[in-house]
């Protein structure tokens, strides 16, 4: 069977990690490269970094990211925030990561994935999808035919922006699909609902992704006990779970993660 990952994501706003809700609320966790050190001697299958910060000099912060963090840690890292373009992939790549994260240039123009997979192979490649759920269709209910338990009848719209702006035309299964056949190699799938909350990861639709492609599905968005990890991969079907608040502020180490998959009957490297 194969080994389930666990990868603390660090949102990295001028130069530091910081967390909040949403994308709101935003506060500060530390360097990002100490951070990364830490998570690496802990255990850490991969790292994810996503530069948030709003800037032009946006690719030089993140190549001098990558480059820093290469240096001092030993474990993958990927690298999203501000690539639009092969060159700007090629900049972080070359500079130490080995994949680059695509959100919102991959909407505006879908061929940059398979520009990139065509370029550096499709295990270099994360598409990142943030979702929200739309409003359900009440059920029908009447004496012979009652809603079932836990029905949920909408789906997920695909948001940009911190989940403020939805794109239109788009939802989210569908887009993961396209993508995976536009050359993404994996989806890194945050509920835009559960982000930050530490409520747990949206597990509807999680599974709904992870069954409609064939590639490994992050789940993201929403942890805040041990539980929430099993479950997300349990009954989710993720292949990997992204943290944030749990690590950064020292609520749990990647270790106590580990031992908890591992007690709940989930294969990963100790």
């Amino acid at each position: 069977m194969a080994l389930k990952r666990v990868i603390p994501c660090l949102d990295v706003d001028a130069g530091r990690v910081v967390k909040g809700t949403n994308f709101i609320g935003l506060r500060d966790a530390g360097d990002p490269v100490e951070l990364a050190e830490r998570y690496d001697a802990e255990g850490a299958d991969e790292l994810i970094f996503l530069d948030i910060t709003a800037s032009h000099e946006r690719r030089e912060t993140i190549v001098e990211l990558a480059r820093r963090t290469a240096d001092n840690v030993f474990i993958p890292f990927t690298i999203g925030g501000g690539i639009r373009s092969v060159e700007d992939a090629q900049a972080v790549l070359d500079a130490g990561a080995d994949k680059v994260s695509v959100n919102s240039a991959a909407l505006a123009r879908p061929e940059l994935l398979t520009e990139l997979a065509d370029h550096f192979g499709a295990q270099c490649v994360v598409i990142a999808i943030d979702a929200k759920r739309d409003a359900p269709e009440p059920p029908t209910a009447s004496p012979t035919c009652a809603a079932p338990a836990g029905w949920f009848g909408g789906t997920w719209g695909v948001y940009v922006k911190g989940g403020r702006e939805r794109v239109e035309g788009r939802d989210a299964v569908s887009w993961a699909r396209e993508a995976v056949e536009r050359g993404a190699g994996e989806i890194m799938l945050t509920s835009m609902d559960r982000d930050g909350t530490n409520d747990g990861y949206d597990i509807e639709l999680t599974r709904a992704v992870a069954d409609a492609v064939s590639v490994p599905v992050i789940a993201s968005g929403g942890a805040g006990e041990l539980g929430h990890l099993s479950a997300a991969i349990a009954d989710g079907g993720a292949d990997a779970v992204l943290c944030a608040s749990i690590f950064h502020y020292g609520q749990h180490t990647v270790a106590e993660a580990k031992e908890r998959l591992a007690a709940d009957g989930i294969p990963v490297r100790r």
